[in-house]
């Protein structure tokens, strides 16, 4: 249960900036200079003051730093369609938070993220990572600052001390919103149909009915449902807004055709909204 196999997708695709009149053969306006080519497709059309961040360039700088760190971690890597890539570093290590009765393991997790098609902002988070059901948690403020600079050959990616930034997180925000997961926990969910539902209300993350006529609950409430019902762990007799939490974070993860930022935004939305119902 607790060693499932991490996604492993291929982020070093083919990757290079070239100018449209090379492909085209045809002049191009101002601002429209350059084209991003990513496994052998044009995904972005840039001006020439654009600076292209490879991410053999930035992915793996991020990793030496966590090398440097000293920090135990497992990865997990996601291509969406050759335009934004993600690594998360789920940091293994003694500082893991367990809930219930230690069966449910909660590790912190570092996000990298990088995009080709000017989709995502190149950027790094931390957050969580609950190990049964390989949901990321996306709800810590906790930022990675780096700076990219322009230099006369090319750019020059600046990391922060991933270690000091680590214990910082630890520091403000680990233990605080993990005592929120423990709150969570305390509240049984007497109707299930009822809280996803009124989840859906708060969030509109998507509908619960699957039509106007049709006053069923929709594909999309019914998997969050028998998540919700089938549970991994046996430690959990009852449903609670813990269970319900992780149930509608996989379908915003895994289902919703959402970019990693609209998935990181709606996260925070939808563990805000259900923390206040404790």
């Amino acid at each position: 249960m607790y060693l499932q196999k991490l996604q492993q997708d291929d982020i070093f695709v083919s990757n290079e900036m070239k100018s449209l009149e090379s492909i085209t053969g045809m002049k191009s306006r101002k601002g429209l200079e350059n084209a991003i080519i990513s496994n052998g497709k044009i995904v972005n059309v840039v001006s020439k003051s654009y600076g292209h961040i490879p991410n053999e360039l930035f992915f793996t700088e991020a990793e030496r730093m966590l090398v440097e760190s000293n920090l135990k971690y497992r990865k997990r890597t996601i291509n969406k369609n050759d335009r934004s890539f993600i690594t998360d570093f789920i940091i293994d290590d003694e500082n893991q938070f367990s809930l219930k009765n230690k069966e449910d393991r909660i590790l912190p997790m570092l996000r990298f993220k990088n995009s080709y098609d000017s989709s995502e902002k190149t950027s790094g988070h931390f957050g969580f990572y609950r190990e049964v059901c390989t949901n990321g948690l996306h709800i810590s403020k906790t930022e990675v600052d780096f700076s990219i600079r322009h230099t006369k050959n090319g750019l020059n990616l600046l990391m922060p001390k991933l270690n000091r930034l680590f214990d910082k997180f630890l520091e403000n925000e680990y233990y605080e919103v993990t005592q929120k997961f423990n709150d969570l926990i305390e509240v049984e969910i007497t109707n299930t149909e009822k809280f996803v539902e009124e989840v859906l209300e708060r969030t509109n993350l998507f509908k619960y009915e699957s039509g106007r006529k049709n006053k069923k609950p929709s594909n999309k409430s019914i998997e969050v449902l028998q998540i919700l019902h089938n549970e991994p762990l046996p430690a959990y007799e009852k449903s609670n807004l813990w269970l319900g939490y992780n149930a509608f974070n996989w379908v915003l993860h895994n289902t919703l055709k959402k970019t990693f930022s609209q998935q990181e935004r709606l996260d925070k939305k939808l563990f805000d909204e259900v923390y206040e119902m404790v």
